[in-house]
Protein backbone atom coordinates (compact mmCIF):
# COMPACT_ATOMS: atom_id res chain seq x y z
CA UNK A 1 0.00 0.00 0.00
CA UNK A 2 1.14 3.49 -1.22
CA UNK A 3 0.73 6.81 0.72
CA UNK A 4 -1.76 7.75 -2.19
CA UNK A 5 -3.71 4.54 -1.51
CA UNK A 6 -4.43 5.96 2.08
CA UNK A 7 -8.15 6.76 2.74
CA UNK A 8 -7.90 10.29 4.42
CA UNK A 9 -11.72 11.06 4.45
CA UNK A 10 -13.47 12.37 7.30
CA UNK A 11 -17.02 13.20 8.28
CA UNK A 12 -18.02 16.96 9.95
CA UNK A 13 -20.53 18.64 10.30
CA UNK A 14 -22.47 16.01 8.06
CA UNK A 15 -19.86 16.91 5.36
CA UNK A 16 -17.80 14.16 3.27
CA UNK A 17 -13.97 15.76 3.11
CA UNK A 18 -11.12 14.97 1.66
CA UNK A 19 -8.97 15.40 4.31
CA UNK A 20 -9.15 16.24 7.80
CA UNK A 21 -7.14 19.37 7.23
CA UNK A 22 -9.42 22.55 7.01
CA UNK A 23 -7.84 26.19 7.94
CA UNK A 24 -9.49 27.94 10.33
CA UNK A 25 -10.71 31.25 10.70
CA UNK A 26 -7.86 33.79 10.01
CA UNK A 27 -7.17 37.34 7.80
CA UNK A 28 -6.12 34.50 5.14
CA UNK A 29 -9.37 33.84 4.01
CA UNK A 30 -10.04 37.85 3.40
CA UNK A 31 -8.35 37.32 -0.39
CA UNK A 32 -10.26 35.05 -2.77
CA UNK A 33 -6.70 34.71 -3.91
CA UNK A 34 -5.64 32.99 -0.82
CA UNK A 35 -9.03 30.96 -0.54
CA UNK A 36 -8.02 29.11 -3.89
CA UNK A 37 -4.67 28.61 -2.78
CA UNK A 38 -6.06 26.94 -0.39
CA UNK A 39 -8.02 24.33 -2.09
CA UNK A 40 -4.96 23.89 -4.57
CA UNK A 41 -2.48 23.43 -1.54
CA UNK A 42 -5.43 20.50 -0.56
CA UNK A 43 -7.60 22.27 2.11
CA UNK A 44 -10.55 19.79 2.77
CA UNK A 45 -12.82 22.63 3.38
CA UNK A 46 -11.81 26.47 4.71
CA UNK A 47 -13.53 28.96 7.84
CA UNK A 48 -13.79 32.22 6.20
CA UNK A 49 -12.64 35.45 8.80
CA UNK A 50 -15.41 36.40 11.07
CA UNK A 51 -17.84 38.82 10.29
CA UNK A 52 -17.91 40.35 14.45
CA UNK A 53 -21.13 41.22 16.00
CA UNK A 54 -20.18 44.70 16.58
CA UNK A 55 -19.69 45.24 12.68
CA UNK A 56 -23.37 44.89 12.25
CA UNK A 57 -24.41 47.01 15.00
CA UNK A 58 -22.28 49.59 13.28
CA UNK A 59 -23.28 49.18 9.70
CA UNK A 60 -27.30 49.23 11.82
CA UNK A 61 -26.50 52.39 13.65
CA UNK A 62 -25.22 54.07 10.59
CA UNK A 63 -28.51 53.04 8.99
CA UNK A 64 -30.00 54.57 11.72
CA UNK A 65 -27.84 57.86 12.07
CA UNK A 66 -29.03 58.83 8.28
CA UNK A 67 -32.86 58.12 8.33
CA UNK A 68 -33.08 60.53 11.94
CA UNK A 69 -30.45 62.81 10.75
CA UNK A 70 -32.66 66.05 11.41
CA UNK A 71 -34.39 64.84 13.85
CA UNK A 72 -34.49 64.32 17.69
CA UNK A 73 -31.90 62.26 18.58
CA UNK A 74 -28.94 61.39 20.82
CA UNK A 75 -25.17 60.69 20.58
CA UNK A 76 -24.33 56.73 20.80
CA UNK A 77 -21.11 55.63 22.06
CA UNK A 78 -19.77 51.97 21.08
CA UNK A 79 -16.97 50.47 22.65
CA UNK A 80 -15.97 47.09 21.54
CA UNK A 81 -13.60 44.57 20.82
CA UNK A 82 -11.78 44.65 18.13
CA UNK A 83 -11.58 48.65 17.28
CA UNK A 84 -14.25 50.13 14.64
CA UNK A 85 -11.05 50.96 12.18
CA UNK A 86 -10.33 47.45 12.26
CA UNK A 87 -13.80 46.14 11.15
CA UNK A 88 -12.83 46.43 7.22
CA UNK A 89 -14.95 43.96 5.53
CA UNK A 90 -19.01 44.68 6.75
CA UNK A 91 -22.02 42.24 6.54
CA UNK A 92 -23.17 43.20 2.66
CA UNK A 93 -19.50 42.69 1.83
CA UNK A 94 -19.11 39.93 3.65
CA UNK A 95 -21.95 38.13 2.30
CA UNK A 96 -20.52 39.03 -1.12
CA UNK A 97 -17.09 37.34 -0.27
CA UNK A 98 -19.18 34.39 0.94
CA UNK A 99 -20.80 33.89 -2.53
CA UNK A 100 -17.58 34.49 -4.38
CA UNK A 101 -15.58 32.31 -2.12
CA UNK A 102 -18.22 29.10 -2.92
CA UNK A 103 -18.22 30.09 -6.91
CA UNK A 104 -14.28 29.48 -7.20
CA UNK A 105 -13.86 26.09 -4.92
CA UNK A 106 -15.14 23.05 -4.62
CA UNK A 107 -14.82 22.59 -1.61
CA UNK A 108 -16.96 23.47 1.69
CA UNK A 109 -16.96 27.00 2.64
CA UNK A 110 -17.78 27.92 6.69
CA UNK A 111 -19.02 31.26 7.15
CA UNK A 112 -17.63 32.14 10.68
CA UNK A 113 -20.08 34.61 13.26
CA UNK A 114 -18.55 36.34 15.81
CA UNK A 115 -20.13 37.84 18.78
CA UNK A 116 -21.32 37.79 22.77
CA UNK A 117 -25.25 38.19 22.80
CA UNK A 118 -28.24 37.09 21.86
CA UNK A 119 -29.53 39.74 20.12
CA UNK A 120 -30.35 40.67 16.50
CA UNK A 121 -27.50 40.70 15.04
CA UNK A 122 -27.89 36.77 14.65
CA UNK A 123 -30.45 36.99 12.05
CA UNK A 124 -27.75 37.40 9.49
CA UNK A 125 -27.03 33.66 9.90
CA UNK A 126 -30.11 33.60 6.98
CA UNK A 127 -28.55 35.98 4.42
CA UNK A 128 -24.96 33.92 5.02
CA UNK A 129 -27.13 30.71 4.16
CA UNK A 130 -28.47 32.75 1.55
CA UNK A 131 -24.85 33.30 -0.15
CA UNK A 132 -24.02 29.88 0.13
CA UNK A 133 -22.14 29.37 2.67
CA UNK A 134 -22.16 25.49 3.40
CA UNK A 135 -22.19 25.98 7.51
CA UNK A 136 -21.57 28.21 10.29
CA UNK A 137 -19.09 28.40 13.07
CA UNK A 138 -20.31 30.37 15.83
CA UNK A 139 -17.47 31.77 17.25
CA UNK A 140 -18.42 33.47 20.95
CA UNK A 141 -15.89 35.67 22.42
CA UNK A 142 -17.47 36.45 25.49
CA UNK A 143 -15.48 37.59 28.77
CA UNK A 144 -17.57 38.57 31.56
CA UNK A 145 -16.50 41.43 33.50
CA UNK A 146 -19.88 41.96 35.88
CA UNK A 147 -19.06 40.35 39.10
CA UNK A 148 -23.29 39.93 39.53
CA UNK A 149 -23.32 37.61 36.49
CA UNK A 150 -23.32 34.17 37.23
CA UNK A 151 -21.78 30.83 35.97
CA UNK A 152 -25.19 29.70 35.39
CA UNK A 153 -26.01 32.74 33.58
CA UNK A 154 -22.48 32.97 31.31
CA UNK A 155 -23.25 28.97 30.42
CA UNK A 156 -26.89 30.30 29.41
CA UNK A 157 -25.90 33.07 27.39
CA UNK A 158 -23.65 30.48 25.39
CA UNK A 159 -27.24 28.37 24.75
CA UNK A 160 -29.32 31.41 23.88
CA UNK A 161 -26.68 32.64 21.04
CA UNK A 162 -26.52 28.75 20.08
CA UNK A 163 -30.61 28.95 19.25
CA UNK A 164 -30.76 32.35 18.40
CA UNK A 165 -28.44 31.01 15.16
CA UNK A 166 -29.90 27.37 15.01
CA UNK A 167 -33.66 29.12 14.51
CA UNK A 168 -32.58 30.96 11.25
CA UNK A 169 -31.05 28.65 9.14
CA UNK A 170 -30.82 25.03 8.52
CA UNK A 171 -27.21 24.46 7.85
CA UNK A 172 -24.42 22.74 10.23
CA UNK A 173 -23.79 25.23 12.96
CA UNK A 174 -20.18 24.36 14.53
CA UNK A 175 -19.79 26.25 18.12
CA UNK A 176 -15.99 27.73 18.68
CA UNK A 177 -15.51 28.28 22.70
CA UNK A 178 -13.08 28.75 25.24
CA UNK A 179 -12.05 25.77 28.00
CA UNK A 180 -13.00 28.38 30.85
CA UNK A 181 -16.55 26.57 32.11
CA UNK A 182 -16.83 25.20 35.53
CA UNK A 183 -17.25 21.97 33.87
CA UNK A 184 -16.75 21.89 30.42
CA UNK A 185 -17.92 18.22 29.76
CA UNK A 186 -21.65 19.51 30.87
CA UNK A 187 -21.63 22.19 28.96
CA UNK A 188 -20.33 20.51 25.68
CA UNK A 189 -23.52 18.34 26.26
CA UNK A 190 -25.67 21.09 27.14
CA UNK A 191 -24.45 22.80 23.12
CA UNK A 192 -24.83 19.03 22.22
CA UNK A 193 -28.02 18.76 23.15
CA UNK A 194 -29.56 22.32 21.93
CA UNK A 195 -28.86 21.73 18.45
CA UNK A 196 -24.75 22.46 18.04
CA UNK A 197 -23.97 20.38 15.09
CA UNK A 198 -19.87 20.11 15.71
CA UNK A 199 -17.79 21.71 18.94
CA UNK A 200 -14.70 23.61 17.69
CA UNK A 201 -11.61 23.46 20.55
CA UNK A 202 -10.58 26.25 21.67
CA UNK A 203 -10.93 29.30 20.64
CA UNK A 204 -7.86 31.52 22.33
CA UNK A 205 -8.86 34.57 23.53
CA UNK A 206 -6.86 37.89 22.67
CA UNK A 207 -4.89 38.80 25.80
CA UNK A 208 -4.42 42.46 26.53
CA UNK A 209 -0.85 44.11 27.06
CA UNK A 210 0.18 47.57 28.47
CA UNK A 211 2.08 50.06 25.92
CA UNK A 212 4.33 51.56 28.78
CA UNK A 213 5.33 54.83 26.35
CA UNK A 214 2.07 55.55 25.39
CA UNK A 215 0.36 54.55 28.52
CA UNK A 216 -2.52 52.96 26.62
CA UNK A 217 -3.79 48.99 26.74
CA UNK A 218 -3.44 47.62 23.20
CA UNK A 219 -4.39 44.13 21.59
CA UNK A 220 -1.54 42.05 21.81
CA UNK A 221 -1.82 39.17 19.28
CA UNK A 222 0.48 35.88 19.71
CA UNK A 223 0.31 33.01 17.12
CA UNK A 224 -0.23 29.73 19.09
CA UNK A 225 2.41 27.24 19.50
CA UNK A 226 2.01 23.12 19.62
CA UNK A 227 1.84 23.56 23.53
CA UNK A 228 -1.68 24.89 22.82
CA UNK A 229 -2.56 21.94 22.00
CA UNK A 230 -2.64 20.06 24.73
CA UNK A 231 -5.75 21.55 26.44
CA UNK A 232 -7.71 20.64 23.49
CA UNK A 233 -6.37 17.45 23.11
CA UNK A 234 -7.46 16.36 26.69
CA UNK A 235 -11.36 17.54 26.03
CA UNK A 236 -11.62 15.90 22.89
CA UNK A 237 -9.92 12.38 23.84
CA UNK A 238 -12.23 13.05 27.00
CA UNK A 239 -15.68 13.74 24.93
CA UNK A 240 -15.25 11.36 22.16
CA UNK A 241 -18.58 8.96 21.86
CA UNK A 242 -20.02 11.28 24.52
CA UNK A 243 -21.69 14.02 22.44
CA UNK A 244 -23.15 13.47 18.83
CA UNK A 245 -21.81 16.87 17.43
CA UNK A 246 -18.80 16.55 15.19
CA UNK A 247 -15.48 17.37 17.34
CA UNK A 248 -13.05 19.66 15.48
CA UNK A 249 -9.45 20.14 17.33
CA UNK A 250 -7.75 23.77 16.50
CA UNK A 251 -4.53 25.51 18.21
CA UNK A 252 -1.11 24.45 17.90
CA UNK A 253 -1.32 21.96 15.18
CA UNK A 254 1.65 22.72 12.91
CA UNK A 255 2.65 19.22 12.15
CA UNK A 256 1.33 16.03 10.76
CA UNK A 257 2.16 14.41 13.96
CA UNK A 258 -0.21 17.04 15.91
CA UNK A 259 -3.05 15.63 13.19
CA UNK A 260 -2.55 12.46 14.01
CA UNK A 261 -2.63 12.84 17.80
CA UNK A 262 -5.91 15.00 17.68
CA UNK A 263 -7.66 12.68 15.03
CA UNK A 264 -6.49 9.74 17.35
CA UNK A 265 -7.97 11.39 20.64
CA UNK A 266 -11.50 11.68 18.64
CA UNK A 267 -11.19 14.71 16.35
CA UNK A 268 -13.03 14.47 13.08
CA UNK A 269 -10.85 17.52 11.78
CA UNK A 270 -7.96 19.27 12.70
CA UNK A 271 -7.42 23.13 11.82
CA UNK A 272 -4.73 25.20 10.72
CA UNK A 273 -4.00 28.45 11.47
CA UNK A 274 -0.60 29.48 12.86
CA UNK A 275 1.36 27.25 10.71
CA UNK A 276 -0.42 28.87 7.54
CA UNK A 277 0.16 32.43 9.00
CA UNK A 278 3.27 31.66 10.06
CA UNK A 279 5.25 29.40 7.47
CA UNK A 280 2.62 29.56 4.20
CA UNK A 281 -0.37 28.55 2.93
CA UNK A 282 1.69 25.26 1.14
CA UNK A 283 1.98 24.12 4.63
CA UNK A 284 -1.41 22.21 4.37
CA UNK A 285 0.41 20.00 1.14
CA UNK A 286 3.33 19.54 3.82
CA UNK A 287 1.39 18.21 6.70
CA UNK A 288 -1.06 16.22 4.44
CA UNK A 289 2.14 14.71 2.96
CA UNK A 290 3.85 13.70 5.83
CA UNK A 291 0.27 12.17 7.36
CA UNK A 292 0.07 9.93 4.50
CA UNK A 293 4.09 8.78 5.14
CA UNK A 294 3.34 8.34 8.81
CA UNK A 295 -0.05 6.33 7.86
CA UNK A 296 1.96 3.76 5.46
CA UNK A 297 5.10 3.16 7.84
CA UNK A 298 2.35 2.14 10.21
CA UNK A 299 0.46 0.35 8.83
CA UNK A 300 -2.93 2.56 9.05
CA UNK A 301 -5.37 2.29 6.07
CA UNK A 302 -7.37 5.14 6.93
CA UNK A 303 -8.06 7.99 9.38
CA UNK A 304 -11.64 6.24 10.18
CA UNK A 305 -9.05 3.66 11.70
CA UNK A 306 -6.80 6.30 13.45
CA UNK A 307 -9.91 8.04 15.08
CA UNK A 308 -10.66 8.37 18.68
CA UNK A 309 -8.47 4.99 19.16
CA UNK A 310 -6.56 6.93 22.01
CA UNK A 311 -9.49 8.79 22.36
CA UNK A 312 -10.48 8.35 26.95
CA UNK A 313 -12.89 5.48 26.14
CA UNK A 314 -10.58 3.65 23.89
CA UNK A 315 -7.41 3.85 25.67
CA UNK A 316 -5.58 1.31 27.96
CA UNK A 317 -5.35 4.01 30.59
CA UNK A 318 -8.56 6.22 30.51
CA UNK A 319 -6.89 7.96 34.04
CA UNK A 320 -4.60 9.36 31.90
CA UNK A 321 -7.00 12.68 30.83
CA UNK A 322 -7.62 12.93 35.08
CA UNK A 323 -5.87 13.71 38.08
CA UNK A 324 -3.89 10.72 38.56
CA UNK A 325 -2.21 11.41 34.93
CA UNK A 326 -1.06 14.85 36.82
CA UNK A 327 -0.16 12.91 40.19
CA UNK A 328 2.33 10.35 38.24
CA UNK A 329 3.78 13.31 36.17
CA UNK A 330 5.23 15.35 39.51
CA UNK A 331 5.98 12.39 40.93
CA UNK A 332 9.11 12.65 42.89
CA UNK A 333 9.90 9.18 41.35
CA UNK A 334 9.08 9.41 38.08
CA UNK A 335 12.10 12.22 37.50
CA UNK A 336 14.70 10.16 39.62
Amino acid sequence: MNGEEIDLETNYLGMKLRTPLVPSASPLSESLDNVKRMEDAGASAIVLHSLFEEQIRAERHELHHHLTHGTESYAEALSYFPEPNTLEVGAEAYLRHVARAKQAVSIPVIASLNGSTPSGWTTIAKEIQGAGADAIELNIYYIPTDPRVTGVEVEQNYIDILRSVKAEVTIPVAVKLSPYFSNFANMAKRLDEAGANGLVMFNRFYQPDIELESLEIVPNLLYSTPMAMRVPLRWIAILHDHVSASLAATSGIYRATDALKMLMAGADVTMLCSVLMRYGIDQIAVIERDLRAWMQEHEYESVEQLKGSLSQKNCPDPAAFERAQYVRAVSPRRHA
